[in-house]
């Protein structure tokens, strides 16, 4: 089945961008970009058949430009924060910019990845479309050229593959990830919010922040807490409880320290109870980010003229931890010379 290609819009500066839409033998569908490397779109089947659209977006090119909650966008260098954007790497410091709480989120807001035009190319042979961008030398003060590449694919056992590969020609930072805002029940729902969907993080630790939500550089056991997501729970049935953590956050948005990071071994698990669709989250980096959408920006326009909101949807962001590159403790993001940078992170949908 071929890739369908149609102009989704134009840049400020007048160049084409290009939507790609991704079909499987189930009928599944995965739409992205060219701009940002953007899902837009995830179609997915409930447990009658019926198929909707469990990502949120927007229907034309122009909100993208301005995407404060960075919906569906490939983002990089560096995801998550970093404390005051401030890093040192072999005795050479950097500054990032500071965009949040005095620290650097997600790289750039004006200059991130999210916002760049990417080279975008069809595979048909395996269902996939791979995006291509450089970043030069001192882009949003991040040392050395990274050559990315970013590939999606659609497979016929209902995953939506991303495979990040980078290179560079001196030591930087290389942490990316895809800031999707799921909603299983479907955006048909309205969309309802999240706190009735079901979660299961296959992580013992988490990583506790103070305000600004920089890690302390501890982990914590998160049994006996609310961050205990071992087994199945209701997201909305402590997200609101009286907890520092919790508060610091509006609820949660945390890094999950994965117990077994690997491309075949389970990250999360989440679950629409009434539609009956799940998904299963898989990857090889050490943590996950679990954010519940509670600073969604109030009254954007979405989909089909819906209005968005907080927790209407949640994030399952694949990452190195936040803050890493300045935690010895943590696992590192830099890449050197000679290296890759070379990760994959699956989203697989189902029924239950």
């Amino acid at each position: 089945m071929s890739i369908e290609k149609r102009k989704f819009g134009v840049t400020k500066d007048g160049k084409e961008v290009t939507e790609y839409t991704m079909t499987n033998k189930n009928g599944m569908k995965l739409s992205v970009i060219d701009f940002g490397g953007i899902i837009t779109s995830i179609i997915a089947p409930d447990k009658d058949g019926n198929m909707d659209d469990v990502v949120l977006g927007y229907d034309t090119l122009e909100p993208y430009f301005d995407n404060p909650g960075f919906l569906g966008a490939t983002i990089g260098r560096s995801a998550n924060r970093i404390a005051k954007g401030k890093f040192t790497i072999d005795g050479v410091d950097y500054q990032a910019p500071v965009n949040e709480n005095d620290n650097n989120l997600h790289t750039d807001f004006e200059k991130g990845f999210h916002v760049q035009l990417w080279t975008g190319r069809a595979n048909d042979a395996d269902n996939s479309v791979s995006m291509e961008y450089s970043s030069p030398d001192g882009e949003s003060g991040f040392p050395g050229k990274l050559d990315m590449k970013v590939t999606f694919s659609l497979t016929d056992d209902n995953e939506v593959r991303i495979h990040y590969e980078g290179t560079t020609d001196k030591k930087t930072v290389a942490n990316c990830t895809n800031h999707s805002y799921f909603n299983l029940a479907g955006l048909k729902s309205g969309p309802k919010k999240i706190e009735d969907e079901y979660i299961k993080i296959y992580a013992s630790k988490y990583t506790p922040v103070v305000e600004g939500a920089i890690p302390t550089g501890e982990l914590a056991d998160v049994k006996g807490t609310v961050f205990d997501l071992t087994d199945f729970k209701r997201i909305g049935d402590d997200i609101d409880k009286d907890v520092e953590q919790l508060k610091l956050v509006q609820g949660y948005d945390h890094n999950f320290a994965l117990d077994t990071p690997g491309e075949n071994n389970l990250a999360a698990e989440v679950e629409d109870r009434e539609s009956g669709r799940t998904m299963q989250v898989y990857t090889d980096l050490p943590g996950l980010q679990f954010y519940a959408g509670n600073c969604i920006p109030e009254g954007r326009v979405g989909k089909n003229g819906q209005v968005y909101g907080k927790r209407m949807a949640l994030c399952l962001e694949s990452q190195y931890f936040p803050n890493s590159v300045n935690e010895p403790g943590f696992a590192s993001p830099l890449l050197d010379v000679g290296d890759k940078y070379d990760t994959t992170t699956v989203y697989k949908f189902g029924i239950k």
